[in-house]
């Protein structure tokens, strides 16, 4: 009950609204994939069991969608193992809110984007863990509730794209990542992915664009450390210039 609390007043305001527009989003689209894998002619459990087991939106649509056109289970699985190799570097960057034990495994088990985004945003440490625990879990089962509604309306609402349903997430998340875009060198490499991504689509199959556009990460990574040289180099001119009875043991401009 402790803990309970402790996370209800460490996720409140801001935070919490945002979380709870990514539960509904998620909920929403749990709904459009489940009726889209019934519609497609698969049988209802699957949706149902993917869902629970693999729990990842990108690579269970991009699943779903090699089976219902007729393509190999193995390419289906290596599919969408390979757009969940994201999750390598989530794990690095948020292994010490996981815990040890089987709170490592559930924190695993609900490592998804939206999660680490939150708690990578957030500076304070149990603020950080708070986030990501509510948002995984809480998408966690909005997703499989939705699914479950979808794959049971999934034949009366066969096709979820004239509702627009697919289209909810991404908004989503666009404005959510919008606030980083300020940044110049998270904008320039976010604008080469989409390129790179853009290029990629007629000619890759579903899914590998979107791994191919990390290609521009190493673009924000050179201009970030470029504009950090300069913010150094702005602050040791700063300092000489503050104290002119040291000047010589500064470097000649």
């Amino acid at each position: 009950m402790r803990s309970l609390y402790r996370t209800r007043r460490l996720v409140q305001g801001d935070l919490a609204r945002d979380i709870a527009l990514v539960l509904l989003a998620g909920g929403i689209v749990g709904v459009s994939f489940g009726a889209i894998a019934v519609g497609a002619g698969l049988p209802m459990w699957l949706p149902m069991l993917l869902s629970l087991l693999v729990f990842a939106g990108a690579a269970q649509f991009l699943f779903v969608g090699i089976i219902a056109a007729g393509g190999n289970l193995v390419a289906a699985v290596l599919a969408g193992l390979l757009v969940n190799a994201r999750h390598v570097p989530f794990g690095f960057a948020v292994g010490d809110v996981l815990g040890s034990g089987w709170r490592r495994w559930m924190g695993t088990h609900v490592m998804i984007d939206e999660a680490v985004a939150f708690a990578l945003a957030q500076r304070d440490a149990d603020r950080r863990g708070a986030a990501y625990w509510v948002c995984g879990v809480g998408l966690f089962v909005c997703w499989n509730v939705g699914v479950v509604l979808g794959a049971v309306a999934g034949t009366a609402l066969s096709d979820t794209a004239t509702l627009g349903l697919d289209a909810a997430f991404p908004a989503v998340l666009l404005a959510l990542v919008l606030p980083s875009l300020r940044d110049k060198a998270t904008s320039a490499a976010a604008l080469m992915g989409v390129v790179i991504a853009l290029v990629a689509t007629p000619v890759l199959p579903a899914g590998l664009p979107v791994l191919l556009a990390l290609l521009a990460l190493p673009i924000a990574l050179v201009l970030r450390g470029a504009r950090g040289r300069a913010d150094a180099g702005e602050v040791r001119e700063s300092a000489c210039a503050a104290e002119p009875g040291e000047e010589a043991s500064c470097p000649s401009r």
